[in-house]
């Protein structure tokens, strides 16, 4: 009896991580039609995942999409919920073939992610510096007409591009104006500050390239 009632215990939480893929699949497929993301065939968001959308602001993702949000899907992610913010009129272009693990994504501007791209658990992707570097900016607490922060709409911004089939590893942060050119790998926990060029592998803090890859 108590190794019948330990095998039932131990089965629990798969059976509640299966319950809550069946409920949060096509929950998750009609979220993001509301919010206004286009998205192509075989989308597959797994949990509960922030989304923040501002006006005019545009989200396409192509086909074969994975994204795993907490509830240690990857339990690289140390149950950590996924975000994707796109600001006013920004912009984020997702190719085909892209799996993200627990990532936040948030675009001021631009951000691409190619096809057959994999971003490893609790990455950032940041486009923005999300405040402005004067001090006496991010403390006057002044706002426009619409009551947004002139620190936040004043923060310098550029696109951030990620290539195809490009490897990002786990708790990775890339920054604005960065450039990860296709086939590259970047490793776990690089902060990513100036482009990487294609076929390399980059790490550390600032990610520098180690070696270039031939095949």
């Amino acid at each position: 009896m108590n190794h019948l009632l330990k095998k039932i215990i131990n089965k629990l939480p798969h059976t509640t991580r299966k319950l809550r893929y069946l409920f949060y699949k096509p929950y998750n497929k009609l979220l993001f039609k509301i919010v206004g993301i286009k998205y192509g065939n075989n989308l597959n968001v797994f949990n509960k995942i922030h989304l923040e959308i501002e006006s005019e602001a545009k989200i396409i993702i192509g086909n074969d999409f994975i994204f795993t949000s907490g509830d240690a899907y990857n339990p690289l992610c140390r149950n950590i919920q996924g975000s994707i913010y796109a600001a006013e009129k920004a912009n984020i272009i997702i190719g085909d073939n892209v799996g993200i693990s627990s990532a936040c994504i948030w675009a001021k501007e631009y951000i691409s992610i190619g096809d057959n791209v994999k971003i490893g658990g609790d990455c950032i992707l940041l486009d923005t510096d999300a405040h402005n570097l004067d001090y006496r900016i991010r403390n006057s607490n002044e706002t426009n007409e619409y009551n947004v922060p002139i620190d936040s709409l004043t923060a310098k911004s550029k696109p951030i591009y990620i290539e195809n089939d490009v490897l990002i590893g786990t708790r990775c942060i890339i920054l604005k104006g960065v450039t990860i050119g296709a086939r590259s790998i970047i490793g776990s926990g690089s902060v990513v500050t100036k482009s990487i060029p294609p076929d390399s592998i980059a790490a550390g803090n600032p990610c520098k390239v180690i070696k270039h890859i031939s095949y």
